[in-house]
């Protein structure tokens, strides 16, 4: 393999830990975001209850 092919290759290599790095914190805000509004959904039971 040429040098231009390793390079390429750890650019591939790179790019595909990036992708699988936001594809996990977007599941984390996800799932962030919906426990989130099921604590508002709560407050608001509460808060009309008395």
């Amino acid at each position: 393999m040429s040098q231009g092919q390793y390079v390429a290759l750890a650019y591939g290599v790179v790019l595909v830990f990036v992708l699988l790095w936001v594809v996990i914190i977007a599941a984390k805000l996800s799932r962030l975001e919906r426990e989130t509004g099921e604590l508002a959904d709560l407050a608001r039971e509460r808060s009309a209850d008395g």
